[in-house]
């Protein structure tokens, strides 16, 4: 079995300036790590085609589109307080974007696909009408669209264990059944959401499972909390594909977060994912990079999880 590894070189010019810990430095420590490891003659690189303004509108509003393509064009460097920009960033969006419909179209192909998308910038925090949290389209619910538009997959399992909530994903599919949004996170931290209470509403009332942990949770009570939020998923919901927002600023020592997950922790997470994939999705899972900012510790978090998805 491969993994393939969806990236493009591009990612890199997405330009946040100097200090912002979202920067092209954190996909090159990934690269880094993975050449150097027995991992390389496992994964297949594959370049993305960027995503269309159709594949937008499936997920967010065109106005949203239109203002981010015309800031970046006017050479402005903030979208909001966190989310830096530069005059290329419109389009390496696009191509992270356009990585998660590459993932789902190599997963897709075969019984137990599995592809990882190497991406920047992030996409968990973008809802329909706003860019904010260093993400500008939301990468993993446009690949959960596509996924459902091209192929006929009727239900979709977004697994999301960043250390931040993302509220965007859970806007996007608030009111749908066909989409099941499972988060484990930090609360009360950024950007405010992700509260026991928040179900979904609607038809979409009950496919939206928030797990909030505090601030120094243990690794061990962590990976329990989500294996049993996993099981209640299967109870409810049979996917027919699973989309992980891979962060990995859950890690001890990411100076973004508080929490204590380690490499093996993340490594048996995704067991329990793939176990229920194989389960109902003919062990089909696309993984999609969000979060994780220590450049010391990031390779290695993502290098532990893509052994684990083989």
């Amino acid at each position: 079995m491969s993994i393939s590894l969806i990236y493009d070189p591009a990612y890199l010019t997405h330009d946040t300036g100097q200090y912002h810990p979202e920067s092209a430095q954190r996909l090159e420590a990934v690269l880094e790590t993975l050449n150097g490891s027995e991992l390389s003659n496992r994964l297949k690189i594959v370049k993305p085609a960027p995503a269309s303004i159709e594949d937008l509108v499936r997920c967010h509003h065109l106005e949203l589109a239109t203002e981010v393509k015309a800031l970046c064009d006017s050479g402005s460097t903030f979208v909001d307080a966190d989310t830096r920009i530069s005059r290329r960033s419109y389009d390496v969006a696009l191509l992270a974007a356009g990585a998660a419909i590459t993932a789902v179209d190599e997963v897709m192909k075969a019984e137990g696909g599995r592809a990882f998308g190497l991406v920047r910038p992030p996409g968990h925090h973008a809802t329909p009408e706003r860019s904010m949290g260093f993400c500008l389209f939301n990468n993993a619910a446009i690949g959960a669209r596509y996924a459902q538009q091209k192929y006929d997959v009727e239900n979709v399992l977004i697994v999301d264990w960043d250390v931040h909530h993302g509220n965007g994903t859970q806007d996007i599919f608030w009111f749908d059944p066909s989409v099941f949004y499972l988060s484990t996170h930090q609360y009360p931290f950024y950007p405010g959401t992700g509260a026991a209470n928040e179900r979904g509403g609607g038809k979409g009332e009950g496919f939206t499972l928030n797990v909030p942990l505090r601030a120094g949770t243990s690794g061990r009570d962590h990976r329990e909390a989500f294996t049993q939020a996993l099981h209640m998923t299967e109870n409810k919901f049979h996917p027919d594909l699973i989309i992980i927002s891979a962060g990995f600023d859950a890690r001890h020592g990411d100076p973004l977060g508080g929490l204590m997950l380690d490499d093996g922790d993340f490594a048996e997470m995704t067991h329990e994912t793939i176990r229920l994939a194989e389960a109902h999705s003919s062990g089909r899972v696309v993984a999609l990079l969000e979060g994780g900012y220590n450049l010391d510790l990031l390779g290695g978090s993502v290098a532990g999880h893509l052994k684990a998805m083989l």
